[in-house]
């Protein structure tokens, strides 16, 4: 699991199944590693890295799987909660997932004999999206192809209902904005909406559909990037509802967007699944070019580490992950 050249992985983890979904645990766990979680087709897998970039004593990449649980249907999201907490006693992993049988599930684990699951329904097509609240994680946002968004309590009770003009892709709660949730539509619109009066308070257009995937940038609560089309997108809201700036990327449509959590700057996007591989490119605001294109066989998911510039895809049987300079 040596660096290859940047267009390759810089490292691969072997999985037992396809991998449709990756996400990192976006909170701080208090442990040295990093928690992953990856679905396949049914099961779910949480997992703990450790890379030589943050750690001199890793050659590479150190992976350990804690834990397995048999989901039984296939895993489309996945959203991890701040309550997960590994330095706790007992420990706690808490995460939520969508799957193909258009319903929610609210896993709790101890890691040990603990294994609990709840199941969230009321939505009528598939969930794209879904995230927690980022401060408690006491409350669950979900976005479906039924064209609503749903907050949740943890107990499956609905809180808050948004009726769309289109699918919902994408749903973003920001640790520094707990009252506000940024909702993206497949018909181009991204709209804000305020958790205490349910009202839409700011909308951004693409003016291009489809929209796919659309993010809230972690360190800049200004800026929003989404793809649609085949073209990426990036708003600063403080001075307009239409981008400020927009490029072509991927001639086979764009899929996924996503900000790092470590550079304001630094983006990355995917394209569709092809019939041999899926193509990543990282970007950076400051360069007219993408500054690493990596692709990965039939990939799926893209998802940041916490504190690295790192990202990782999932594929066919294999976690694959990126490294670039800040």
């Amino acid at each position: 699991m040596k660096q290859d050249s940047s267009r390759n992985a810089a490292y691969t983890v072997e999985c037992e199944d396809y991998v449709h979904v990756v996400e990192f645990n976006p909170f701080d766990s208090g442990d040295t590693g990093s928690l992953i979680a990856y679905g396949g087709n049914s099961y779910l897998v949480i997992g703990s890295c450790r890379f030589q970039e943050e750690d001199a004593e890793v050659e590479g990449i150190q992976y350990k799987t804690l834990r397995t649980f048999y989901h039984g249907v296939r895993v489309d999201a996945i959203a991890w909660s701040p309550e997960t907490r590994l330095d706790a006693l007992p420990p706690q992993i808490r995460f939520c997932t969508a799957a193909a049988d258009k319903k929610l599930r609210l896993f709790t684990s101890d890691l040990q004999d603990k294994n609990e699951y709840k199941v969230l329904e009321g939505h009528l097509d598939y969930i794209n999206d879904m995230v927690f609240a980022p401060k408690e994680g006491q409350k669950i946002a979900s976005v479906s192809d039924d064209h609503t968004c749903r907050v949740w309590d943890l107990e499956g009770n609905q809180k808050a209902y948004f009726v769309l003009r289109s699918p919902g892709m994408s749903v973003c709660w920001h640790p520094e904005e707990a009252f506000k949730l940024m909702v993206a539509e497949k018909n181009g619109t991204i709209r804000f909406y305020d958790l205490i009066t349910h009202q839409a308070i700011l909308s951004l257009t693409t003016d291009q559909a489809p929209l796919m995937s659309a993010h809230w940038c972690l360190r800049n609560t200004y800026k929003i990037g989404a793809v649609a089309g085949s073209d990426w997108f990036i708003w600063d809201i403080t001075r307009s509802s239409y981008p400020q700036d927009k490029r072509p990327v991927h001639a086979d449509r764009a899929r996924l967007f996503r900000w790092s959590r470590a550079n304001e700057n630094l983006f990355a996007t995917t394209g569709y699944p092809g019939k041999m591989s899926t193509q990543l490119l990282l970007h950076h605001l400051g360069h007219p070019q993408p500054i690493l294109i990596g692709s990965a066989p039939v990939g799926s998911g893209l998802t940041w580490h916490r504190s690295l510039p790192l990202c990782a895809v999932g594929g066919d049987r294999k976690l694959f992950f990126w490294v670039t300079e800040m």
